[in-house]
């Protein structure tokens, strides 16, 4: 499993992923998912990938080879795609097409072929675009309402970014905020582990602003984990008893 988090704010985009592949409790690997998908004088693209490995990899090769577009007769590129979402149509039209290639030679139901992508970027100094990409190739686009997107084992990290993430939350804090949903997800799920990918780009610019991993040896995480179970902890201390599990009961639901 994966998990991987997309965060679009004022300042930037924030985009964190892990590196944690399991096929099994005793068949668990290290993969980059978050990559750089491309940068150049006018451009940054960036991509994280869940699901189905082989159906990642296998569309991002496409994607680099260049994909023919249903609109189109000639192979088109990220590289010189006009806007981030026609970048996103590529990108989209590659992921479905492996995943339809691959469904073709996959005949037991226990193999599983879902993926989705989030792919973010900015061209020619334009604000970032984000989108979550399915693997039918549909898309939706990140917006100011809800900054943020995941892909992934995401239930135990979202609470933490629909309570603390809005469309001002400045960009070093939207960092902390990602790393705290990271923590709550990886105290749940072993299948969601270090080290973790972040890569930013800040609005008005078209290049990578921070690419940085962490890993076991990292005392900021390790400093956010001690300090967020202690919070949890004291706030659940603060809040009041319920005042009818202090009274005496006077009622039976077995009566």
């Amino acid at each position: 499993m994966t998990y991987c988090i997309g965060i679009l704010v004022r300042e930037g985009m924030v985009m964190m992923g892990d590196t944690r592949t399991n096929a099994g409790v005793d068949n668990i690997s290290t993969y980059r998912k978050l990559r750089i998908l491309e940068t150049g004088d006018d451009r940054v693209m960036t991509v994280a990938s869940a699901g189905s490995l082989s159906v990642t990899q296998s569309a991002l090769s496409r994607v680099q080879l260049g994909i023919v577009m249903p609109d189109s007769d000639e192979r088109e590129f990220v590289a010189s795609a006009p806007t981030v979402f026609r970048a996103a149509q590529i990108v989209g039209q590659g992921l479905s097409e492996a995943k339809a290639s691959i469904d073709l030679v996959v005949k037991d139901d226990s193999i599983r072929t879902d993926a989705s992508l989030l792919f973010g970027g900015s061209i020619d100094s334009r604000r970032p675009r984000m989108f979550l990409i399915y693997g039918a190739g549909n898309f939706i686009e990140c917006q100011p309402d809800t900054p943020f997107l995941q892909i992934g084992e995401h239930k135990y990290g979202k609470p933490v970014l629909d309570r603390m993430v809005n469309f001002e939350t400045p960009m070093a804090e939207a960092i902390k905020i990602a790393l705290i949903s990271f923590s709550a997800t990886m105290r749940s799920n072993l299948a969601v582990g270090l080290p973790i990918d972040i890569v930013t780009v800040r609005t008005g610019t078209s290049r990578v602003e921070l690419s940085h991993r962490i890993d076991a040896e990292d005392h900021y995480y390790r400093d956010i984990n001690d300090r967020w179970s202690n919070a949890l902890r004291a706030a659940a201390a603060a809040i009041p008893l319920p005042s009818y599990a202090s009274e005496p009961s006077r009622e039976s639901l077995y009566d």
